[in-house]
C-alpha cells in the first residue's frame, strides 16, 4: 500500500524488530505466491540475495537418522526461481519487508485489545499500551490466536494432538568439529526423522544455525518446563533411544531459544460472513499445520488484498463498492487455501503416526508427484 501511495500503519505487538530473533526456521517460497510478493514490490533482488536453492534438499529417516528417501537439487547453485522453491529464513523475510517501508509506519509494542464499531465501517481500536485510534479498515494479521478474528468469526484453532518444542543449535556449535556428525546428518536443507508417533525435524538456516522441531503425540496439557535445563531433560527422556547426534543436539541446544510448539489448525471449511471495515490474512484467516505452505499463502494474501484496495481507491469506489470487492477477494482466498490445508493436515497425521517413517516416505512421494503435476 505504501509503495502505491496509500497510507497504512502496522500495529505490532512485539516490542521491537529484534524481538524473538532466534524464533522460526526457513520457508520455501514459490514463484506464483511468496516470491511474487517480493517481485511485485520491487524486492526480487533482495530475495535472490538471501534465498538458498541448495536448502531445498530433503531427507526422510527413522529414529536412527539414516536417510530412507532423499530429494536433491540437480544443480544446487541454480537461481532458476521459477522452477524451484528457494528457502529463506523467516528473520530475513521480516528484515527485508521492514526495510522496505518508512520506519514510522510500524508502531511497535501495540498489542490489539478490542475494536468498537463506529459505523460506516470505521472502528475505534484499543491497544494494551493504552493507545486508542480510529481506522477505516482493520486487517487482522495477528496469527494463529488472532484477537481480530473474533470480530468476523467465532472460529478458534483446534489442537491436532501433536505437541513438542522448537530448539536450535547456535552457529558456532554447528561449525565445531565435535558436531560434524550433526551437520552431516542434517545436510544443506531439512532432515525429517519420524518413528513411533514422534518426529525430529532439523533445518539448516542461512545464518548457519540449525533449528529442530521435536514433536510427539500427547495431550494439549503436556507442558515443557520453563527452566531450559529441565526442558532438555524432558526432551532427552522422550528421545532416549533416538540417534546419538539428535540427543547431542538437544543437550547443546541454545538455552535462550527453547519454545513450546503445540500444533493447531483451523478447519479447512472455515469461512466468515463479510464484516465491513475488517478482514483477515495469513494464519489469522487460515491457520494450517507446518509444512503446508502457510507463508506462501500469507504473502499472496497480503499482496492480492493490497492490490484490491489500491484498485478500489484508484477508481474512486464508494465504501459499499469497496466492501463488495473485499468480500469477493475473501471468498477467493479461502477457496484457494482449503484443498491444501486438508491435504497437509491428513499427511501430517501420517508423518507423525505409528507407521512412520515408511508411511511418510510413501506419502511424500505422492505429494511430490502432485506438486510436480501442478507445476506442469
Amino acid at each position: 500500500l505504501i509503495k502505491r501511495g496509500i497510507p497504512a500503519t502496522l500495529y505490532e505487538r512485539e516490542a521491537s524488530k529484534d524481538s524473538r530473533a532466534h524464533m522460526g526456521g526457513m520457508l520455501d517460497l514459490v514463484w506464483e505466491s511468496g516470491q511474487r510478493a517480493f517481485r511485485d514490490n520491487g524486492l526480487e533482488d533482495e530475495f535472490i540475495k538471501h534465498s538458498r536453492t541448495e536448502a531445498e534438499e530433503l531427507r526422510i529417516a527413522g529414529k536412527d537418522g539414516v536417510p530412507l528417501f532423499e530429494v536433491k537439487k540437480d544443480d544446487p547453485t541454480s537461481k532458476d526461481l521459477k522452477n524451484s522453491r528457494p528457502e529463506i529464513d523467516r528473520r530475513l523475510i521480516r528484515e527485508i519487508l521492514l526495510n522496505a517501508v518508512p520506519e514510522d509506519s510500524v508502531k511497535w509494542g501495540h498489542a490489539f485489545v478490542s475494536a468498537r464499531p463506529l459505523g460506516e465501517g470505521q472502528h475505534e481500536i484499543t491497544f494494551s499500551n493504552g493507545v486508542v485510534t480510529v481506522a477505516d479498515l482493520i486487517v487482522g494479521t495477528d496469527g494463529a490466536f488472532s484477537r481480530v478474528r473474533s470480530l468476523v468469526s467465532p472460529a478458534v484453532p483446534l489442537y491436532l494432538g501433536i505437541n513438542g518444542a522448537e530448539v536450535s543449535l547456535p552457529e558456532e556449535l554447528v561449525a565445531s568439529t565435535e558436531n560434524r556428525d550433526i551437520s552431516d546428518a542434517v545436510g544443506p536443507g531439512t532432515l525429517f526423522a519420524a518413528e513411533a508417533s514422534k518426529a525430529f525435524v532439523a533445518q539448516r538456516n542461512g545464518s548457519g544455525r540449525i533449528r529442530a522441531y521435536a514433536l510427539h503425540r500427547d495431550t494439549l496439557y503436556w507442558t515443557l518446563p520453563a527452566d531450559p535445563k529441565e526442558a532438555k531433560r524432558v526432551l532427552l527422556d522422550i528421545y532416549h533411544d533416538w540417534a546419538p547426534w539428535m540427543r547431542k543436539f538437544i543437550e547443546q541446544a541454545d538455552e535462550t531459544a527453547i519454545y513450546p510448539r503445540p500444533i493447531f489448525y483451523l478447519p479447512p471449511d472455515h469461512s466468515w460472513p463479510h464484516t465491513p471495515g475488517v478482514t483477515l490474512i495469513g494464519d489469522a484467516a487460515h491457520l494450517m499445520v507446518i509444512s503446508a505452505g502457510g507463508a506462501n499463502f500469507a504473502m499472496l494474501d497480503g499482496l492480492e488484498f493490497g492490490l484490491v484496495l489500491v484498485d478500489a481507491i484508484s477508481k474512486g469506489l464508494d465504501r459499499e463498492a469497496r466492501e463488495a470487492a473485499i468480500a469477493e477477494w475473501e471468498a477467493k482466498m479461502l477457496a484457494r487455501v482449503r484443498p491444501r490445508a486438508e491435504l497437509i493436515k491428513e499427511n501430517f497425521q501420517v508423518w507423525i503416526g505409528p507407521d512412520a517413517p515408511q508411511a511418510m516416505v510413501e506419502s511424500m512421494k505422492k505429494f511430490i508427484t502432485l506438486e510436480q503435476a501442478k507445476e506442469r
